[in-house]
């Protein structure tokens, strides 16, 4: 599961450090259906007014839980990846960034064997405005996300974050914003999250937003070409000089492959609306649903 809903229990690895506790605080605040804690150092205490277990399988065992979420430094992550993994959890929300490649593979090799869906690593994390969310994102703030019908996905939390609130301003609520993160060994692709979205009955329309690097804009392309939702694209890295490491570890272009051109090349022959900037993906919308701009705000009804 890619989408985040209420009835899914939370577990928060590294729930008792700063940004642990600040972002834990803000997810219950939220709606979301945080359970539990892990720390080994303080296992049997309550944090938040939440059990703090020493691993992930402790807490599965008293606790059980459906979704891990992990604020845990990259030398550490392996393990506590592996523990949420090996303890049953369905999906796991790698926020850290700067793993160990070696420890990636086996994250991803043990995810595969259990049937476990990985968001990240390096994600910003997921939410579903009006339900709850999970990891970094500001969906607790409702100047940015509003209930609706569009789902957003993105490589970027930031620049997540800048699409969500454009729309939000522009009158539309979203669906699911989904995280994907920008890692280039990443357990959830572009199209992943696409079909995902695709499938899910309260979303009418999908925004993607891309970056130079890789193919994952392609690949979604070969899918959206089939869609009857309408979809709209952002590609960031336009003016990016050509041979300069920019944003992203995932972000690598390598002659003409994962460029710009190509990305947007792919997306349009698939019937993909593409945004030359942010601020117009809230118009190319309206006009996916043959409705009218307006200086007003805009909305995806009539």
């Amino acid at each position: 599961m890619i989408i985040y809903r209420q009835h899914a229990r939370v577990l928060v690895q590294g729930m008792t450090g700063k940004q642990g506790s600040f972002w834990t605080e803000k997810m219950l605040a939220c709606g979301t259906q945080v359970v539990a804690g892990v720390n080994p150092k303080r296992a049997g205490e309550r944090h938040l007014g939440l059990p703090v277990y020493a691993t992930a399988r402790a807490a599965m065992a008293e606790t059980p839980f459906d979704w891990a979420v992990m604020f845990i430094p990259p030398a550490a992550a392996r393990e506590a990846a592996l523990d949420a993994i090996e303890a049953g959890a369905s999906t796991v929300v790698i926020l850290t960034e700067h793993i160990p490649a070696q420890d990636v593979i086996a994250i991803h090799h043990a995810a595969a064997r259990r049937g476990t869906r990985i968001v990240g690593p390096n994600t910003a994390g997921i939410v579903t405005p009006g339900e709850g969310f999970v990891g970094i994102m500001p969906g607790h703030n409702g100047n940015i996300f509003q209930p609706g019908e569009v789902g957003v996905i993105s490589r970027s939390g930031s620049l997540g974050t800048l699409i969500c609130l454009n729309l939000t301003r522009a009158g539309i609520g979203q669906s699911a914003f989904l995280g994907i993160g920008g890692d280039p060994m990443i357990g959830t692709t572009t199209r992943d999250a696409l079909e995902a979205l695709d499938r899910d009955a309260g979303t009418r329309a999908v925004v993607m937003v891309g970056e130079i690097g890789g193919s994952m804009e392609e690949e979604a392309a070969a899918y959206a070409a089939g869609m009857s939702k309408p979809v709209v694209s952002f590609i960031a890295g336009r003016a990016s000089p050509p041979g300069k490491k920019m944003g992203h570890a995932g972000a690598i272009v390598s002659g003409a492959f994962g460029s710009y051109a190509g990305k947007r090349r792919a997306l349009e022959a698939a019937g993909v609306a593409v945004a030359d900037t942010p601020g117009e993906i809230p118009h190319l919308l309206r006009a996916a649903f043959g409705l009218p701009r307006t200086a007003e705000g805009v909305t995806l009804h009539a």
